[in-house]
This record gives C-alpha cells, structure tokens and sequence, in this order.
C-alpha cells in the first residue's frame, strides 16, 4: 500500500490560510497592505550615506575646486550617490586606470550635475549636463582617463567649455 506523503505546514502558515478563506475583508486587508508596500518601495528615495573620499585641488583658470577622488571601481560606482547638496566650488573626479570612452548616469544621484571629460593633460573633451535620478548615459567623444562632475551649470557659469583646460597634480603638462 502506497502511502501519501504529508506535508507538515507551520502554524502561523495555517492560520492565515483559514482567515484568508473564512473571511473575504481579511483577503482584501492583506492584498491591499502588501499593495500600498509595493507601491511605497517604488516611489521612496533611495537610502545611503555618500562617500567621503580623500580631496585633490584643482583649478580652471581662476576657478579653484575641491574635488574628492574616486580612484577604485566601488568608488567610482557610489560617485556623488545619495548626496543632497554640494557646495558650489566642490566636485568629485573620477580616475581610470587607462583611457576609454567613459559613460555616466544619475541612478541615486539626487543632485544635478555637469559632467567634464578631461584628457590626461587636462583639456575638457566634452561637457554634458545630467539629470538626477536618471539612467541616461552620458558619455566622452573620445577616450579619457578622467571625469570632473560639479553642480549643473558650474562650467557654462564660468565660459568654460570643450578646448578649456584644467590643472592640478592629476594631469600631465
């Protein structure tokens, strides 16, 4: 004689099953709460705290900036992540081991920013403005080592566009 297995549930498991199937109004409860939890996930900011990496000075003519460096692959991944403001001479430079083209995004990025794409002597490549909290790429017109974000608009507020040159110990002469 064949034996059925059993299956052993436990007893909170077994309790909701009867309140589900005794009362309609629990269903709905429990429908409409896991619901309203989805939905919050989808909308709610993005929670984290934003990097505090090492700074490096640096300058576009008359203009200094305070740039923290991001220099290893998770640095570089965080960037300016989760950070609500930014002082207006402040910026994050992202270094790479060798040139290429560069492409960035906003994904919990809740600030705007303007990305520069700098060669290793210094010339801005290319700037472009960016979105917060968008998955846009935004990427260099040729391979670079380096990228300079600020707060949007801070390089068109200065003049300074492709061609301009930045200096600091990062670029070579």
């Amino acid at each position: 004689m064949l034996r059925q297995p059993s299956i052993i549930y436990p007893p909170s498991f077994l309790e909701r099953m009867t309140l589900i199937k005794t009362r309609p109004a629990a269903l709905a409860l429990t429908m409409l709460v896991s619901l309203a939890l989805v939905s919050a996930g989808a909308t709610a900011q993005p929670r984290g705290e934003p990097q505090q990496l090492p700074t490096v000075q640096l300058n576009a003519g008359m203009h200094n900036i305070v740039a923290m460096v991001a220099k290893s692959p998770r640095e570089r991944e965080i960037g300016l992540m989760f950070r609500e403001q930014m002082a207006s001479h402040e910026g994050m430079v992202f270094v790479f081991e060798q040139p290429a083209t560069q492409c960035f995004w906003m994904r919990n990025t809740l600030i705007p920013l303007s990305a520069a794409f700098v060669a290793d002597d210094g010339r801005i490549v290319n700037i472009e403005d960016m979105a917060p909290m968008s998955d846009q790429s935004h990427c260099s017109r040729e391979p670079v080592r380096y990228v300079l974000e600020m707060n949007r608009g801070w390089f068109a507020k200065r003049g300074l566009k492709a061609g301009a040159k930045l200096n600091g110990p990062l670029f070579r002469p």
